[in-house]
């Protein structure tokens, strides 16, 4: 009984959705601190927190979501419309998570907790009023990675972060979220409307304008980053970490209009071996030159 509570809970949490909670980390390795013990304890915990804040939203979603969810084809099948997990049950873990996550949060640091209180407030809000908004409900997903990037700061003292990477994860989630727009409304055709109100205000050549946009400034602002932010190393090598960000968007542009996905840009991670790949390589790059040389 208890197990099978637990499991329910964690299937309601969207664990596959941790993965964006990985931008936390963007401090602590671009400031060159991920081997130091504190700060990338610090940072784990951080992380930790936000997937139970993430999950606690995603809780409360499925609970306000309820009877639309059991007349979804494939919501039906969550946790709390299918009944394996009940609406009193969420309540109480939703309570014992703000409860416990917050004043744990606040003992990180203030900024952290500020930070974390606004990513779950926004979320809610987008869930309420902004997700039926055409061009902000993008504006606002990319926002939820961009908190992401500054609560990781907040839990370190940084010296080398550059405000740089914070336009440079601004563009790359508005890439994501556009393409997952795009994909969407490709996928869906003429349904589309019927199943999410808000892409009857895009087209394919509006989708595919902005894509063209973000995708570009994407690769620039992140070459920008390379060579002119401050603490870099000045034989310029991380300029060789930009073929790998340029590769990583043309294969999600190749994945979303040749292979038809993109839907769900965490399932393009965990499923192409060409953006595995890529995202390795990039990985591995930057430890190299933040660490070895």
């Amino acid at each position: 009984m208890f197990f099978s509570l637990l499991w329910a809970v964690l299937k309601s949490m969207r664990p596959k959705q941790w993965a964006k909670n990985g931008f936390l980390f963007a401090a602590l390795i671009f400031d060159g601190k991920l081997f130091a013990p504190p700060e990338l304890m610090r940072t784990v915990a951080g992380f930790i927190l936000f997937c139970v804040f993430s999950g606690t939203v995603y809780i409360i979603n499925d609970i306000n979501d309820l009877e639309a969810d059991r007349m979804h084809p494939s919501k039906r099948n969550r946790p709390i419309a299918a009944g394996q997990l009940s609406l009193r049950a969420a309540r109480i873990v939703v309570a014992l998570f703000l409860l416990v996550g917050l004043p744990l949060a606040y003992r990180e640091s203030i900024g952290f907790a500020t930070l974390a209180l606004a990513y779950m407030l926004l979320n809610l809000a987008y869930t309420k009023w902004f997700k039926h908004i055409s061009i902000l409900d993008v504006m606002v997903l990319a926002s939820f990675y961009v908190i992401r990037v500054g609560a990781g700061v907040e839990l370190i003292e940084v010296s080398r972060f550059s405000p740089w990477l914070y336009v440079f994860t601004s563009f790359l989630a508005l890439f994501l979220g556009v393409g997952k727009r795009r994909a969407e409304l490709s996928l869906l055709e003429g349904e589309a409307d019927a199943h999410r109100k808000v892409l009857g205000g895009y087209t394919i050549p509006l989708l595919d304008q902005l894509m063209g946009i973000v995708s570009s400034m994407t690769i620039i602002t992140y070459s920008l980053y390379t060579f002119s932010a401050p603490n870099l190393p000045e034989n310029h090598t991380m300029m060789l970490t930009i073929p790998f960000v340029i590769y990583g968007v043309f294969r999600y542009l190749y994945l979303m209009q040749i292979k038809q996905s993109g839907g769900a840009p965490e399932d393009v991670l965990f499923n192409d071996w060409g953006m595995q790949l890529s995202l390795l390589g990039f990985g591995l790059a930057i430890l190299i030159i933040f660490y070895l040389l």
